[in-house]
């Protein structure tokens, strides 16, 4: 029996006056394709419930161990976050930006897991590995 997760996934972008709004929303929806996007004063605000294509992302890129860290190196409570640099996600490249924020603004996430817990979902998102290879958290 797999687990049901109940998560508000919370998606902010600035928009900058050399960038064309629908470009950034495609870098949006090109991680999360189940958002709702919506345009604000200069900047662009989607939800989501789901980060299941995220979580392909990184099994395909072969980065779980990098996601873990990240979302374990911010979860505060039932909340975690994070940045994306817009370039790669508009090629459905998942780019954490860490460090110097990138000239054109990153995509910054914020997850609140209302259940069953943050870090089950981590585990289902970016489950941990052993050399290399996903190992089974037996969901």
């Amino acid at each position: 029996m797999s687990t049901v997760y109940s998560v508000d996934v919370q998606v902010t972008a600035p928009v900058y006056d050399t960038e064309v709004t629908d470009r950034v929303a495609d870098a949006i929806r090109e991680v999360f394709p189940t958002a709702e996007v919506e345009e604000g004063h200069g900047e662009l605000r989607a939800t989501t419930h789901d980060l299941e294509h995220l979580s392909e992302l990184l099994h395909r890129q072969e980065i779980l161990d990098t996601a873990r860290g990240v979302f374990f190196g911010s979860l505060s409570g039932d909340t975690f976050s994070f940045d994306l640099k817009k370039q790669a996600a508009f090629e459905e490249v998942v780019n954490f930006a860490v460090g110097d924020p990138d000239e054109l603004g990153e995509i910054h996430v914020r997850v609140r897991v209302n259940d069953p817990d943050a870090e089950s979902y981590i585990d289902h998102v970016a489950p941990p590995t052993e050399g290399g290879q996903p190992v089974d958290t037996g969901e």
